[in-house]
């Protein structure tokens, strides 16, 4: 079973250091027909990514996951900027907040 999880996560990267994951970055948890549970700890850098709940007992990975660029870090700046929008908001600051 750990080697059909491994083909989930061959292709994807830690989003900390960018190194790839490999079999010691997956450690089963638990397993029970249907459930198998695992977390995901990258071997470089030490960044823990959780537990994931795979609702199925037999895995057939066909094509490998491909990771997406995501945004980029929020920065110091970002941080400061909100912080006086925040604080210059008068009365009405539920306008900017959607239904």
């Amino acid at each position: 079973m750990k080697k059909k999880i491994e083909k989930l996560f061959n292709n994807l990267c830690c989003s900390h250091c960018r190194n790839g994951f490999d079999e010691n970055s997956i450690t089963i948890k638990r397993e029970e027909e249907g459930l198998t549970v695992i977390s995901l700890t990258c071997q470089h850098c030490g960044k823990n990514f959780g537990v994931a709940f795979l609702g199925f007992s037999d895995i057939d990975v066909y094509e490998p996951l491909e990771v997406q660029e995501g945004p980029d870090p929020i920065t110091y700046d970002d941080v400061i900027d909100a912080h006086r929008f925040i604080k210059n908001l008068e009365g009405d600051w539920s306008k900017y907040i959607n239904p």
